[in-house]
């Protein structure tokens, strides 16, 4: 039986993307006020950011439950006894925890191994893309979950924001607080660094942010994926998507907007750059 794939939203893969891979996404829930939306599903990413943006009280977000992951557990192992979840990092988010205690909630003999991105948006995705493909190319379990182990450590996201204010209020900010004294007119570069956030560098503009982003990956070697993202400003992610272009090719990075959820802390005028550096 083949191997079935799962993720959960965080990973900014489109619902188009999951079903041309066979991948599953478990939607985390965004709130506003008294009302609850599963991430991408009950709520798409242009009306979540212009809520963002328009309503007085920031919304909050919650992780998926373990029944949530059990109900897709059961329904795959139907299909399949081989089951891998690649989520977002454990320290930014409860949604590990859940896959492993719904996990131990299923009966039968179907396997499940789970592992912890590390990371988020498309620094999860194209390690949970990876792992398709070589499923698709007829990857066993084991196979599978020892390519995602090995793609977390080459799993790189770096992002520009524009302000600090919705990281800081959502309490993920992490080691970047730090910059939270700087002056407006600065915007904050940050990775992922050991599953949480930590400071890159600072910027006076985005196109100064652009021409940041495009200097790691002229800088780099050889970069095996390649993902560009934004939350409000598609113009900047085409941008750089053209410049990047000269380096690798266009037609393989891949584009997609940032979730309402990870929106909720990254906030409007974002964008992130994400890769896959080589094996070696």
């Amino acid at each position: 039986m083949t191997v079935k794939i799962v993720t959960d939203s965080l990973s900014d893969i489109t619902e188009d993307l999951a079903r041309e891979l066979g991948l599953t996404v478990v939607p985390l829930y965004v709130r506003f006020g008294e009302d609850i939306y599963r991430d991408r599903v009950d709520i798409t990413t242009e009306e979540f950011y212009r809520r963002l943006v328009t309503e007085s009280t920031l919304p909050s977000t919650t992780q998926p439950t373990p029944n949530d992951f059990l109900e897709v557990y059961q329904k795959l192992a139907k299909e399949t006894d081989e089951i891998l979840v690649i989520v977002v990092s454990s320290k930014l988010s409860g949604t590990y925890q859940s896959a492993t205690q719904a996990k131990q909630m299923v009966s039968g003999k179907c396997r499940i191994e789970i592992i912890d991105s590390l990371s988020v948006a498309m620094g999860q995705g194209l390690i949970a893309i990876s792992s398709a493909e070589a499923v698709k190319k007829g990857a066993s379990l084991e196979k599978a979950a020892d390519l995602a182990r090995q793609a977390v450590s080459r799993s790189h996201l770096i992002a520009y924001f524009d302000t600090l204010k919705y990281l800081a209020k959502g309490g993920r900010i992490g080691k970047a607080s730090g910059l939270l004294g700087s002056m407006l007119s600065v915007k904050p570069i940050l990775t992922i660094k050991e599953g949480e956030m930590s400071p890159l560098t600072r910027v006076r503009s985005m196109s100064a942010g652009l021409d940041y982003m495009y200097g790691v990956i002229a800088g780099y070697g050889k970069v095996e994926a390649l993902a560009v993202e934004h939350s409000t400003t598609p113009d900047d992610a085409d941008a750089l998507v053209e410049r990047l272009g000269a380096l690798f090719p266009r037609e393989r990075i891949r584009r997609s907007i940032i979730s309402p959820v990870v929106g909720t802390y990254a906030g409007p005028k974002a964008l992130a750059l994400t890769f896959l550096e080589a094996a070696r």
